[in-house]
C-alpha cells in the first residue's frame, strides 16, 4: 500500500455530473471491501471547492481521490494547490492533475480521448449516422506517478509501484 494506515479517504465529487451516483456508488463498495471509510464531498463551483477541503480537514481523511468531469478537471490547479496545503496524498483520473502536482493518476489518456472523437467526427462529416457508430470503451490506462510529489508530501511509493507506472513526473 502506498499510504500506510489509510483508513479515511476523501472523494471530492460533482453532484451535478451525470456519473455521480455510479461512481459514488462503485468507490463505496469498493472502499468497503479495502476496510476503509470514504468521505464524499461535493463541489460544482469554484467557492465549493474551497470549502469542499475544509470540510476534508474536518473529516480527518488521509487522502483524496478526485472523481474528474470537465469543471473539476477545469480546477485541477486550484484542486492540487489545496491537496498539498493540506498535506493529502491525492489520486486523480487524468494525467493532467499529476501534471500540475497531484501525486498519481490512474486513467485514459486525454489526448487519446480527443483523437478518437476526432476520428468518430471525420466519419460523421463523410456521412456517417452517429446513431450508426459503435459506443468505444477505453482499451489502455495510464498510471502516473509525481514522485516530486511523493517527496514534498515526505511518502515513500514502494518500487513495485513504480514498475507498473507508464510514466514518473520528476
Amino acid at each position: 500500500m502506498t499510504i500506510p494506515n489509510l483508513s479515511r479517504v476523501g472523494v471530492l465529487v460533482n453532484p451535478d455530473s451525470p456519473n455521480y451516483l455510479p461512481v459514488l456508488k462503485n468507490a463505496m463498495t469498493a472502499s468497503q471491501k479495502a476496510g476503509m471509510t470514504l468521505v464524499p464531498v461535493e463541489a460544482r463551483n469554484p467557492e465549493e471547492v474551497d470549502t469542499s477541503f475544509a470540510a476534508l480537514r474536518r473529516e480527518n481523511v488521509g487522502a483524496i481521490l478526485v472523481v474528474s468531469d470537465g469543471f473539476l478537471l477545469s480546477q485541477r490547479q486550484r484542486i492540487v494547490q489545496l491537496a498539498l496545503r493540506e498535506r493529502l496524498p491525492s489520486m486523480f483520473q487524468q494525467r493532467e492533475f499529476a501534471e500540475v502536482g497531484g501525486l498519481m493518476s490512474y486513467g485514459e489518456s486525454l489526448f487519446e480521448f480527443y483523437r478518437r472523437a476526432a476520428s468518430y467526427v471525420d466519419k460523421i462529416f463523410k456521412g456517417a449516422q452517429p446513431g450508426d457508430l459503435p459506443i468505444e470503451q477505453p482499451t489502455r490506462f495510464n498510471l502516473v506517478i509525481n514522485r516530486n510529489t511523493a517527496d514534498v508530501l515526505g511518502i515513500t511509493i514502494p518500487s513495485q509501484v513504480y514498475v507498473f507506472a507508464d510514466e514518473v513526473i520528476e
